[in-house]
């Protein structure tokens, strides 16, 4: 039970995300958006700064993106819904970006500090980890809010990730947009499936392979380095 003691923290921490992912899945959170929606609705121009701060933090807090989505189509079109949901997922995934680099980032370069080939992988992966990040943005396969922390445990740079999450988000921020706007998806209940979300889930799946190829030549290409400067 050494290994126990040893990562409880780690465990606890896990515990924790998936809890808290888990919990929202029992709570009324559509009935909580367009309640939100209503009330921002009525407020103008200040409703746009609210609503964009509020999803930023539904982002930090493990709430479901598309609802905030589908509620800014729905109040503020096509075009403005989608600058209003992409400004506050980019600001929410930004945020929680710090948290994993400042909170976790430290202690796992601490805790690998004599490993060369887990350094050899890692520096490779944050060379090119904006491509990384791109593709895995563009698939709605991956956990969005979980994988924003992540993000930030890994050596890509922030800089990097906010232009790659900014572009790679916006197919799908744009898609949820168009159907709140047309009324094709509903806070309330069941909603109608649009062919757009059966494309997008294709070039999601499309995506996720092409990081997982991608991902493993970098780590053999990251490995054979390590080897050579061993040597």
């Amino acid at each position: 039970m050494n290994w126990l003691k040893k990562y409880w923290k780690w465990i606890a921490l896990a515990l924790v995300l998936i809890a808290l992912s888990t919990a929202t899945a029992f709570l009324p959170v559509k009935d909580w958006v367009k309640a939100f929606s209503d009330w921002v609705q009525k407020m103008g121009a200040l409703g746009v700064v609210v609503f964009i701060a509020v999803y930023a933090i539904a982002t930090v807090c493990f709430l479901p993106g598309w609802i905030f989505t589908v509620a800014a189509g729905l109040v503020y079109g096509i075009a403005g819904g989608t600058a209003v949901a992409l400004s506050g997922a980019i600001i929410g995934c930004s945020l929680a970006f710090l948290c994993g680099r400042y909170l976790v980032r430290q202690r796992i370069e601490s805790a690998t500090k004599g490993n060369k080939k887990f350094k050899a992988i890692d520096e490779a992966i944050g060379k090119q980890g904006w491509k990384i990040v791109g593709l895995l943005r563009l698939s709605p396969l991956i956990p969005f809010n979980l994988s924003n922390y992540f993000y930030g445990v890994t050596a890509v740079k922030f800089w990097p990730y906010f232009l790659a999450s900014a572009v790679g988000m916006l197919p799908g921020t744009l898609l949820y947009a168009y159907l709140g706007a047309a009324g094709k998806a509903g806070l309330g209940g069941d909603h109608q499936q649009s062919p757009l979300k059966y494309v997008l889930l294709g070039v999601g799946l499309l995506a996720t392979i092409a990081v997982t190829i991608y991902v493993s030549h970098l780590a053999k290409k990251a490995l054979g380095k390590s080897k050579v400067k061993t040597k």
